[in-house]
């Protein structure tokens, strides 16, 4: 997130003595604009009453000339309305959709120019070139499209117009290359796949040369408590054992871990079931062929692979089957399979130039599984191997390290061990089926979390429950691990489960008698009754460098209104010799808001205009005294 998209008013800092007497303000909401065809350049609306939301990016109102343009045009045609507020849903499909590409022409005009203009309203989708349907109700042949009857179907909330059997569609997308084969093994010795669901196959090679580590889980435990909005667990991870790599690759401070998780068991068969795929062919070894790209793989060469697998492997550890919305390709392979004669003409449309709109929807809304797209049209049953090739990639999932992993272990059985400490907040969707949906990685450390507790009340050992996580060191240039010093005063904030990684900072910080005085922490948590992470495990002067800011108890106000609140230590920090500001959390609200306080602090403490408060920041970052790592 840039300094410059932030709101151009100054917000003044409160003049408090004391930080416990705070000013509650709740955070500053982004302006709107409204133009219409009613509506002239000089009557736009500002407005900055509208409330804030996490799901949304800012929009960047145009210039008043260039308004003012649009505006005139839009008069002289009346024939759509632009709208940019932010009080609705993202409705990229809807921003141009009354007009086909010569209307476009005709309103903008041809050139560069007219690309320019309406590249600052347009979503850059395409919807501006889409064609609509005909709606000729005097046609008594046409065939109305029966939509399926099933919730899959009913929950997609598809807009399809006056789309008929007869409809005419241009533009359809292309249909995928079939880019992977399966092979018979005739004759071939039946391969042990009994861990398939437990650890990858050896092609799942993140981290070439090395082989993905089956490191062992020790323990797990809940951070947060009932009543929490989001439920964040801890699981302490051996790696003493981790193979030597040579030079100087090691876990450290505010460094991250590569976890290659799976999809879920059964999601997996989820998808054999709406397939067909028969039981007794799920797990049978295959000789997969791919004629170009990284697949299954993510590493290494573009270039054809031949290796030995199952199906169960292939769509367990290889292919993401929940994270990315769909694509037309994808839309485009379903409707090539479709036998109903009615979802095949629907999914052709969402393919198409008319069916534009409709795309767009069921794109920018919630994610759509392909369980779920398979479902909606159960009449389209593609091949696997065809399938595969057209689904994203399962990328691994990266965790920050939540301690000083140079620490050994001190607990009993443990002692002497080196283990690493990650946090992972578990991420949840509304689903078709009216359960809630995790994500791939929070929802397989979830599984796991719940697994070791249920062992230890059995009674079994940790070290007994052969519990592993296919882990590898994070090779990522992490900037909190790069920009973290072990001297110099230092300002850590931190929302939710973004808190963790300071854990680490501070242990490690406490170690050295002349930085205990050097280290402050402004956690912002919701409500320090359900979810505070690691409370009292910090350190032993915990109590002297940590803040807590709580947004929902008593006067709740958010983590950006304690920077300003302490202005005086961000000024000192980041102007004395080493002095560092990190912040890690979501970018949406906390990062954001964060970024705005900051420039507040330079603009009331160093005298600066808004301008050279963004500048002052920028060149914090480019120094490394400024680290912002948001998601």
């Amino acid at each position: 997130m840039s300094f410059h998209t932030q709101a151009s008013r100054h917000v003044p800092l409160p003049r408090s003595a004391h930080p416990d007497n705070p000013i509650p303000q709740e955070p500053r909401s982004l302006p709107h604009y409204d133009v219409s065809p009613s509506v002239s350049a000089q009557s736009l609306s500002y407005s900055e009453s509208d409330s804030f939301s996490d799901s949304e990016s800012p929009s960047t109102p145009p210039p008043d000339q260039e308004v003012e343009e649009i505006t005139e045009k839009l008069k002289n045609q009346n024939t759509m309305s632009i709208d940019f507020t932010r009080n609705e849903k993202r409705r990229a499909s809807t921003v141009l959709l009354s007009q086909n590409a010569q209307d476009v022409q005709r309103l903008l005009g041809n050139g560069k120019s007219a690309t320019q203009l309406i590249e600052k309203t347009c979503c850059g989708g395409g919807c501006c070139m889409m064609e609509t349907l005909s709606d000729d109700r005097t046609t008594l042949s046409r065939t109305p499209v029966v939509v399926p009857d099933n919730a899959a179907f009913r929950s997609l909330n598809l807009k399809l117009g006056p789309l008929n059997l007869e409809s005419q569609l241009t533009s359809l997308a292309s249909l995928p290359a079939k880019t992977i084969s399966f092979l018979p093994l005739p004759g071939a010795k039946q391969e042990n796949h009994s861990r398939s669901e437990i650890h990858p196959p050896s092609f799942v090679t993140p981290h070439h040369p090395y082989s993905v580590y089956p490191a062992p889980v020790y323990h797990a435990r809940e951070l947060t408590k009932p009543g929490a909005e989001k439920r964040t667990y801890h699981f302490d991870i051996d790696v003493t054992d981790y193979p030597e790599e040579g030079g100087d690759v090691s876990f450290v401070v505010g460094g991250a871990v590569g976890v290659c998780a799976p999809n879920e068991t059964s999601r997996v068969d989820e998808i054999f079931d709406l397939l067909s795929v028969p039981r007794f062919v799920r797990d049978k070894p295959v000789l997969l062929k791919t004629e170009t790209g990284r697949w299954p793989t993510v590493w290494g060469d573009d270039q054809p692979r031949e290796l030995v697998t199952t199906r169960r492997e292939l769509l367990t550890w290889c292919a993401d089957i929940q994270s990315y919305p769909p694509t037309k390709p994808l839309l485009r392979l379903l409707a090539e399979h479709a036998e109903a004669k009615n979802e095949k003409k629907i999914l052709e449309y969402l393919a198409s130039a008319q069916g534009q709109a409709a795309f767009c929807d069921l794109r920018t809304g919630p994610y759509v599984t392909i369980a779920q797209l398979l479902s909606a049209f159960p009449s389209s049953k593609p091949p696997l191997d065809h399938l595969l090739s057209s689904l994203q990639t399962l990328m691994p999932r990266f965790y920050s390290l939540s301690n000083d992993p140079h620490i050994s272990s001190k607990r009993d059985g443990l002692a002497g061990r080196r283990l690493i400490e990650i946090a992972v907040t578990v991420h949840e969707n509304d689903d078709w089926h009216g359960v809630a949906r995790t994500g791939v990685g929070s929802g397989y450390f979830e599984r796991l979390a719940r697994q070791l507790l249920k062992s230890e009340k059995s009674g079994i050992a940790p070290r007994e429950t052969g519990i592993t996580v296919p882990l590898f060191r994070g090779l990522m240039a992490n900037p909190l691990a790069r920009k973290f010093a072990t001297d110099g005063p230092m300002l850590l904030v931190g929302a939710g489960v973004g808190i963790a990684p300071f854990r680490g900072f501070v242990q490690r910080r406490l170690q050295n008698a002349n930085c205990a005085n050097k280290v402050w922490v402004l956690q912002g948590i919701r409500d320090s009754l359900v979810d505070e992470l690691y409370n009292g495990e910090w350190g032993v002067h915990e109590d002297e460098v940590k803040k807590v800011v709580q947004s929902r108890r008593g006067h709740g106000r958010y983590v950006q209104e304690e920077v300003r609140h302490q202005a005086d230590l961000v000024w000192y920090i980041i102007n004395a010799l080493d002095g560092r500001i990190f912040v890690c959390g979501s970018s949406k609200g906390m990062g954001e808001g964060v970024e705005a306080a900051l420039v507040d602090v330079a603009m009331d403490k160093g005298k600066l205009n808004r301008e050279e408060a963004v500048e002052f920041w920028e060149k914090k970052k480019d120094a490394g005294q400024y680290i912002a790592e948001t998601w």
